[in-house]
C-alpha cells in the first residue's frame, strides 16, 4: 500500500545485488585458491563464464522469493528471509546444472564458499539499507504524506498504528469526515479534521498529499466512489481499508477471480509450501508404513477370516474435506452387517455427541478387539492416504449421519482433510468426550504447521503401543 518510487528503488537494489554477487564470486575464487590443503584451481578465466548463468539465476530467484519492492513497512525478518531463500534456491540450481553438464573441474568447495560469502554480503547489505532508511525517516527525510477519510474508531486506530511506526516515514496530515453517519465512538481533535468528503477533490489539489486512505464502514462505501475517482483523476494513490466484517477466525485475502478483484475470507490458514510438504510426507510415510507392516496385513487377514465369516476388509462411507464422500478402508473387527444392529445398541454408547463408542460393543469379535487395541485395524487407511482422500494427521473422518447432527462450529472440522491421527489421539484418545474431541480438532486446524504434524506422529507411536484403543 505504501510504495514510493518502487521501480527506481527496486532497480537500484537489483543492480547492487548483482554487483555484490559478482564480487562474491571473485572473493570466493580468491579464498578457495588460498587454501593450500585443496588442489590448485585453474585460471579464473576458465570459471568466469559461470557468471553468465549465476547473475540472471540469482536475480530471478531473489525476485521470485520477494526480495525486492518496498521495504518501508517490512520487519528485519521479512526483509532478510526472502534473500536467504532466493540465494539458497539459486545455489541448489547451480549445483544441479554443474552436475547435469558434467563440469567436474568446477570446485564444489568454490561454489560453497561463494554461497556463504554471497549470502552474508547480501544479508548485510539488505539489513544496512533497511536500518539506514529507517534512521532517515525518523529524522524527517524520505517521508510520505497521507490523508485518512473517516473519523470513527477504526480510522483513529489506523492513524495511531501509522504514527507508532515512525520508521515507516508516513505523516498523517489529518482526517476527512464522511458526515454524521460515520462510525460512532471517539472522534479526532477538531483541528485535525480537514473537511468533509464532498470537498476531498478540492483538498487534494490544495495540500501536498501522496496517498488517501479510506477507513469507513461498509454502509458508507457508496459515498466514497466519487472521492476515489477524484484521486484517480488527480493521480494520487487511493487505498481502502477492507476490515468490513468482524471475523474471529477467518483471515481476509485480496486476490482476483477471472480477472475480477475479489475479497476472500479464509477460515483455514493457507501455507502453500507447508501443504506441499504435508502431501509429500503423506505419500512417503504411507508407502513406507505399508511396506514395513505388510506382515501384519497377512496376520490380520488370516485372523479375521478364521474368527468370523465375512470379508477381510470393511469399507464404510465417510466424509472428507468439505463433505466429500469416500470409502474408508479398515480391517473388519465386527460381525458381518454390524451396521444394521447399531440402532438397537444406542444405550451402550459411552461418548457424548453424535459419535458411537462402546467398550462392550457386542458386535466386535474377539480377534477384532485385539486389532482395535493396538490400532492394527486402522493400517489399511494408509491406502486412503496414498489415494489423497485422507492425510496422516487430521480430524477423524465422520459418518454422514454424524455430520447431520453437527452445529455450524463443529462442521469446521470438515475444512481440512481427515486423518488417521490428530491431537485427540495423543491427548486422551477414547477417554475424552466429543466436546473436547472437537475442541482439539479445531485447535489443530487453527495452529497447523508441518512441524505440528511431525510432533503428533511422533507422539502417536507410544499412544498406540500402550494399547488404549477400543
Amino acid at each position: 500500500m505504501l510504495r514510493e518510487n518502487t521501480k527506481i528503488i527496486s532497480g537500484g537494489l537489483k543492480t547492487a545485488d548483482l554487483v555484490i554477487t559478482a564480487l562474491s564470486f571473485l572473493a570466493a575464487y580468491a579464498i578457495r585458491g588460498a587454501i593450500p590443503e585443496l588442489p590448485a584451481l585453474r585460471p579464473f578465466s576458465e570459471y568466469s563464464f559461470l557468471l553468465i548463468f549465476i547473475l540472471p539465476l540469482w536475480a530471478g530467484l531473489l525476485r521470485y522469493y520477494g526480495a525486492y519492492g518496498t521495504m518501508r513497512t517490512k520487519s528485519l525478518t521479512q526483509t532478510l528471509v526472502p534473500v536467504l531463500k532466493g540465494s539458497s534456491a539459486a545455489v541448489i540450481v547451480l549445483m544441479t546444472l554443474l552436475y547435469a553438464f558434467k563440469l567436474e573441474y568446477v570446485s564444489r568447495a568454490l561454489i560453497i564458499i561463494f554461497f556463504v560469502v554471497n549470502s552474508a554480503l547480501l544479508l548485510a547489505f539488505k539489513a544496512s539499507v533497511l536500518f539506514l532508511t529507517r534512521y532517515l525517516r525518523t529524522k524527517g527525510y524520505n517521508f510520505r504524506t497521507m490523508i485518512i477519510v473517516g473519523t470513527g474508531r477504526r480510522a483513529l486506530e489506523f492513524a495511531r498504528f501509522i504514527e507508532e511506526h515512525k520508521q515507516w516515514g508516513v505523516h498523517v496530515l489529518g482526517f476527512v469526515s464522511v458526515g454524521k453517519n460515520d462510525e460512532p465512538g471517539p472522534a479526532p481533535a477538531p483541528e485535525r479534521v480537514l473537511g468533509e468528503v464532498e470537498g476531498l477533490d478540492r483538498l487534494i489539489t490544495t495540500v501536498q498529499v501522496d496517498e488517501v486512505v479510506f477507513v469507513v464502514t461498509r454502509k458508507l462505501l457508496d459515498r466514497i466512489e466519487g472521492p476515489v475517482m477524484a484521486c484517480e483523476q488527480v493521480g494520487i494513490k487511493a487505498s481502502i481499508v477492507m476490515d468490513l466484517y468482524r471475523h474471529k477466525i477467518a483471515a481476509m485475502q485480496m486476490g482476483e477471480f477471472a480477472g475480477r478483484p475479489v475479497m476472500t475470507f479464509n477460515p483455514v490458514a493457507t501455507h502453500e509450501r507447508g501443504v506441499l510438504l504435508k502431501r509429500a510426507l503423506d505419500v512417503v510415510f504411507s508407502a513406507l508404513v505399508l511396506l514395513l507392516v505388510s506382515p501384519f496385513f497377512l496376520f490380520a487377514s488370516i485372523g479375521v477370516k478364521l474368527t468370523s465369516p465375512g470379508p477381510v476388509f470393511f469399507r464404510q462411507e465417510r466424509c472428507g474435506k468439505n463433505g466429500r464422500r469416500f470409502k474408508v478402508l479398515k480391517f473388519r473387527t465386527m460381525i458381518e452387517d454390524a451396521d444394521q444392529a447399531l440402532a438397537s445398541l444406542k444405550h451402550l454408547n459411552e461418548m457424548s455427541g453424535p459419535v458411537f463408542k462402546s467398550r462392550n460393543d457386542p458386535r466386535v469379535t474377539s480377534f477384532g478387539r485385539l486389532l482395535r487395541k493396538y490400532s492394527i485395524d486402522e493400517l489399511p487407511q494408509f491406502v486412503n492416504v496414498l489415494k489423497g482422500d485422507m492425510s496422516i494427521v487430521g480430524p477423524r473422518p465422520p459418518l454422514p449421519s454424524e455430520i447431520s447432527q453437527y452445529d455450524l462450529a463443529q462442521r469446521r472440522r470438515l475444512s481440512v482433510k481427515p486423518g488417521i491421527t490428530c491431537l485427540w489421539q495423543v491427548n486422551g484418545r477414547n477417554k475424552i468426550g466429543f466436546t473436547d474431541w472437537v475442541r482439539l480438532d479445531l485447535e489443530y486446524i487453527d495452529k497447523w504447521s508441518f512441524w505440528l504434524d511431525l510432533k503428533i506422529i511422533l507422539k502417536t507411536v507410544p499412544a498406540v503401543l500402550r494399547g488404549t484403543g477400543i
